[in-house]
């Protein structure tokens, strides 16, 4: 009886850790059905982004459906930044460590639009191609 009050802890920790993988791959597969419909697309634990044409869609993966879409358009957009820790960054030299965001400075409005990343480097790729897109 005292080894199975031993095991039980490690049992239920098999039992979260196999929901925590399960409830990450049912938003996997809700944002690869979402994601379809877009020419480029990134899905990490923070948030879901997307780009067609000139608009840009972005949200918070869940198991159903990514929540919370807002859309806006790369022609309204002044300038793209990096931001590690909420400070400007060169892309030169990437920190790393920190907590990326890609911030939209919109023209026609004091507020900026922040969609955060998991990894520096995804977010400057991402901040690069969009810069390109935005330029053509």
């Amino acid at each position: 009886m005292e080894r199975g009050l031993l095991w039980l802890p490690l049992l239920f920790g098999f039992f979260g850790l196999a929901w925590a993988g399960w409830n990450e791959y049912q938003k996997l597969e809700s944002y690869r059905s979402w994601a379809k419909n877009f020419d480029n697309a990134k899905y990490d634990i923070y948030a879901v982004l997307a780009h067609k044409g000139c608009e840009i869609t972005w949200g918070k993966p869940t198991r159903k459906a990514p929540v919370n879409l807002q859309t806006f358009s790369l022609q309204d957009v002044a300038k793209i930044c990096l931001l590690v820790n909420e400070c400007p960054i060169d892309e030169e030299n990437l920190p790393q460590k920190g907590a990326p965001v890609l911030e939209f400075c919109l023209t026609h409005s004091e507020r900026s639009i922040k969609i955060p990343f998991t990894e520096i480097e995804l977010a400057a790729k991402w901040r690069k191609y969009l810069e390109k897109v935005k330029n053509e």
